[in-house]
């Protein structure tokens, strides 16, 4: 077995302990990555430096779901980009325009 399908059966274990549809495993990935990585670059939330990891991982996992594949399902791809993405690039964005009060 190749690293893609190893992957892939990781990725499924895992999606199939998330409520339905997968796009709540994604959602959970990417604050998850969004969270870890702020605090491993030890980057303030208002960084966008968080958000462009958690866009390094995700297009790291879409490439290997393509590979695993054979082609491109640009649907679940675009869709599965945009549940990780959204609420670390909303909270990021509103944190540097101030519209969420932060402690300090």
């Amino acid at each position: 077995m190749n690293f893609p399908q190893s992957y892939e059966e990781t990725i499924g274990w895992i999606v199939s302990l998330c409520p339905e549809p997968d796009k709540f495993a994604h959602t959970y990935a990417g604050i998850t990555i969004w969270l870890l990585s702020a605090s491993l670059t030890r980057k303030s939330l208002k960084s966008w430096l968080p958000v462009l990891v958690t866009a390094l991982f995700e297009g790291a996992n879409e490439y290997v779901d393509r590979v695993a594949n054979g082609s491109w399902r640009w649907h679940d791809t675009l869709g599965d980009v945009a549940a990780t993405l959204f609420w670390p690039f909303v909270i990021t964005f509103l944190l540097r325009r101030s519209l969420i009060k932060t402690s300090g």
